[in-house]
C-alpha cells in the first residue's frame, strides 16, 4: 500500500510563547484537491511552512509520500505557490526565468537548461495561458498572472504535490477561473493540492475535501460538510451563521 501524498501527525508548532498549531493531525491521499480554510491567524500560513519543511514542529511528524518535507523538496515531489507578499517583484526576472527556477532540480551542476527544461517551461506557460507574456518582467503582471506564473513553476518542476496560499486573494475572474480548472486537471491526473483559501461560496466547485483549521483541525472531510453552520460557528465565530 503506497503512503499518503500528505500525512500530517501531532504536529505543534510555538512561535515562543505563541502556540501557532496544536496537534494538527489530517491525511490527504494522491489525486484530490483539499481547501485549508480559518480565519486569519488560525495557522494556515504556519501549516504550509512545516509542511514544506520551512518549519519545524516542536512535536509531531510531516511525512510527503513517506519523506521527510525537506527531501521531498529536493527530490522536487513538493511545489509551492506562495501569497504575494512573500515575494520581491521588483526583481530583474522575467516571467519565462521565473519559470525555469521550477526546473533547477533538474540542471545538474551547470545550471544550465537543456532543451527538456525548455520544453517544459513553454509547455508549463501554455497550461497558465501566459505564453504571451514570457517575456515581461514579473512585477509587471497582474495579480492573477503572477500566480498563474508560480503555477507554471509547480507545473515545470514536476511537481506532484502542489501548496498554494492564497491563489485567488486579488486576483481576476479569469484567473481565478483558470487556474480553478488547471487544479481539477492536475487531481485527475493524479496530483494532490492542497490550497488555502477565504471564498468559502467557491470551496465546493473547487475541492474534493476541505479541512477547517483554528489552530487545531476542527473539521475535515466533504466540503458541504466542513462548511456547515455549526462547524463555521467554532473558527469564525457565530456571526458567520447569518452570512454563509
Amino acid at each position: 500500500m503506497s503512503a499518503p501524498a500528505i500525512e500530517v501527525r501531532g504536529v505543534t508548532v510555538r512561535y515562543r510563547d505563541v502556540l501557532a498549531l496544536d496537534g494538527v493531525d489530517f491525511t490527504l491521499g494522491r489525486g484530490r484537491v483539499c481547501g485549508l480554510i480559518g480565519m486569519n491567524g488560525s495557522g494556515k500560513s504556519t501549516l504550509f511552512k512545516t509542511v514544506m519543511g520551512l518549519v519545524h514542529p516542536d512535536r509531531g511528524t510531516v511525512h510527503i509520500e513517506g519523506k521527510a518535507p525537506v527531501a521531498a523538496r529536493r527530490a522536487g515531489i513538493l511545489g509551492y505557490v506562495p501569497q504575494s507578499e512573500d515575494v520581491d517583484w521588483s526583481f530583474p526576472l522575467s516571467v519565462r526565468d521565473v519559470v525555469m527556477t521550477g526546473r533547477y532540480g533538474h540542471l545538474g551542476f551547470t545550471r544550465r537548461a537543456r532543451r527538456i527544461d525548455r520544453e517544459a517551461v513553454e509547455h508549463a506557460l501554455d497550461r497558465v495561458e501566459l505564453a504571451d507574456l514570457a517575456d515581461r518582467q514579473i512585477g509587471q503582471l497582474s495579480g492573477g498572472q503572477k500566480k498563474r506564473a508560480f503555477v507554471a513553476r509547480g507545473l515545470a518542476q514536476g511537481a506532484t504535490i502542489l501548496l498554494l496560499d492564497e491563489p485567488f486573494a486579488g486576483v481576476d475572474k479569469r484567473s481565478e477561473a483558470t487556474i480553478t480548472h488547471l487544479l481539477r486537471d492536475l487531481a485527475a491526473n493524479g496530483a494532490t493540492i492542497l490550497v488555502s483559501t477565504h471564498d468559502l461560496h467557491a470551496l465546493p466547485g473547487l475541492a474534493d475535501e476541505a479541512v477547517l483549521l483554528m489552530r487545531t483541525v476542527l473539521a475535515h472531510g466533504d466540503p458541504e460538510e466542513v462548511l456547515l453552520p455549526e462547524n463555521l460557528a467554532k473558527a469564525f465565530g457565530l456571526d458567520v451563521m447569518n452570512r454563509v
